[in-house]
């Protein structure tokens, strides 16, 4: 069993792609397996205790980033307390420059898997299926005799077309679906480049390998075909190969696939030919990591672009017809109250020329060289708390910006976003909004009120219906009983449940001698 930990919904979490993975290696491999996906699907010990009477599962996998860490610990403490005999992995990229720490301070973690996970857990799985000896393979770190072993880092996977495609049918898909969120998938894995802030070259490698672009459209089209219309290709660097995007983009276009995607890339890996094609073959945003708008900074964390050439990357997104967007982090090492004011200005200036743009506190994640040597950087690290490593709180401060100002500056930016979205509301009002902006609000609004309902159980947790009413009285029902049982109105709930239906993510099913209304989990 595979367990994605709770994440939050306005991070806007797309399907657990990397628990996929491991779920078609491992059925691949002849191995059952269930995913328990936390973040659209309540968790509390009494459904999981039932999850494993029912499944008994041999193994139970979790993933976690740093700020998910903490919850994920507690299911498996959960799990330990319930099924002592299981064993507990754990991967992903915190645990992976965490776990000598992990396995001293939680002994619900019984090994972790390192890096890139696949063959690691189907070896790790068969030997424990066969019980033979799994204390030497690669990848792991565990606990023997109140000792750390580290059998240190598996290779890593060089052929990525001789993986299997990702399980996405053992996921909740009809949830995201319903609350509008994307979907994830990859063409390459491998970053060539060595932020200071970043674990990503550590995670992947340097070096960059691709996927087959066929494979690739292939995956696509599957994707399409659960009726997902939004990805995001979520490579570390899309672009880093020219040819090998171009040839992602011809192979869409060959096969007349309409699918609107988006990617990440770096300003100093585009060009015109490139951008356009993207859009041809349905890119619609391409999202920059710009950082700081102080040239000194930039340096500082080894990003090896100048400004000029984020402003010629703007451009050339215009000039397509894509979306460009700029990320920036605040609080790097060099941070000043004057490096702040250029960024900001800086951010300002793209937004002029029709960029958007967004900020982030700096979150010293394990792993990354800006943790490991704060102190020559400047840094100092306020907190330890996993739970605070979300980016947008001030988890260090420098010798002349202090936490405080870091916390006021996002806030105002969160104030600004509120704004923005309380000023679409006004001119809904008054009929000014245009009908972008007014989907904008229905859609944020929507998915606010299905994540309460899915969260709160309040479709598993309802009465029903003895008689087999028409769909559209029945949903009428249903949201005036909800309505009791919620902070949502009636109307609201009737409208949200209505469009969600019309989707296809909503169903009413028999249960026993009793109608019930239920998620379309699977697609």
């Amino acid at each position: 069993m595979l367990v994605n930990p709770f994440y939050p919904i306005d991070e806007t979490p797309s399907p657990p792609l990397g628990l996929a993975c491991l779920a078609g290696a491992l059925e691949a491999a002849g191995c059952e397996v269930r995913i328990l996906d936390l973040v659209v699907e309540a968790y509390h010990p009494e459904r999981l205790q039932q999850v494993l009477e029912t499944f008994q599962p041999r193994i139970v996998g979790a993933t976690s980033v740093t700020m998910t860490f903490d919850h994920a610990m507690g299911v498996l403490a959960d799990i330990k307390a319930l099924a002592p005999r299981v064993v507990t992995v754990m991967g992903g990229p915190h645990v992976t420059f965490w776990a000598g720490e992990t396995l001293t301070r939680y002994p619900a973690v019984d090994i972790v898997a390192r890096g890139e996970g696949e063959t690691t857990i189907v070896s790790l799985a068969l030997a424990l299926a066969a019980d033979n000896d799994w204390s030497q393979l690669p990848g792991i770190v565990f606990r023997r005799g109140g000792a750390v072993i580290d059998n240190g880092w598996p290779a890593p996977q060089a052929d990525l077309n001789a993986l299997p495609p990702p399980a996405r049918h053992l996921l909740p898909l009809g949830r995201y679906r319903a609350l509008h969120m994307p979907i994830s998938m990859t063409t390459s894995r491998g970053c060539p480049h060595g932020c200071i802030f970043c674990v990503g070259r550590k995670m992947v490698g340097a070096r960059v390998r691709y996927r087959d672009p066929v494979r690739v459209v292939d995956e696509l089209a599957d994707i399409a075909a659960y009726g997902f219309h939004q990805v995001n290709l979520a490579d570390d660097l899309f672009t880093a190969s020219a040819g090998h995007c171009r040839a992602v983009c011809e192979e869409i276009l060959k096969r007349g696939l309409e699918v609107r995607w988006t990617s990440f890339a770096r300003v100093d890996t585009v060009s015109p030919d490139m951008l356009k094609r993207m859009r041809q073959a349905g890119c619609q945003a391409v999202s920059f990591g710009i950082e700081s708008g102080d040239p000194g900074i930039l340096k500082t964390i080894r990003k090896g672009i100048t400004l000029e050439q984020v402003e010629a990357a703007v451009a050339m997104c215009n000039a397509a017809g894509l979306m460009p967007h700029g990320s920036f982090i605040l609080g790097l090492p060099g941070e000043t109250p004057e490096t702040i004011e250029r960024t900001l200005a800086f951010g300002r200036r793209l937004e002029a020329m029709g960029a958007s743009y967004g900020f982030h506190l700096l979150a010293p994640f394990p792993g990354t060289r800006v943790r490991d040597r704060a102190a020559e950087y400047g840094l100092k690290i306020l907190t330890d708390d996993w739970r605070q490593y979300h980016a947008n709180r001030a988890i260090v401060e420098t010798a002349t910006v202090p936490a405080a100002r870091l916390d006021e500056i996002a806030g105002g930016w969160k104030e600004r976003f509120d704004t923005y979205l309380g000023d679409i509301q006004r001119r809904m009002g008054t009929g000014e909004a245009s009908a972008d902006e007014a989907a904008t609000i229905v859609n944020l609004e929507r998915t606010v009120l299905l994540y309460d309902l899915m969260m709160g159980e309040l479709l598993e947790n309802d009465a029903g219906e003895a008689q087999n009413l028409d769909p559209a009285t029945s949903l009428e029902a249903l949201s005036r009983r909800l309505a009791a049982r919620c902070r949502h109105g009636a109307p609201a709930i009737h409208a949200a449940l209505a469009y969600t239906h019309a989707q296809g993510n909503l169903r009413r099913q028999r249960d026993e001698s009793v109608w019930r209304w239920r998620w379309v989990d699977r697609l």
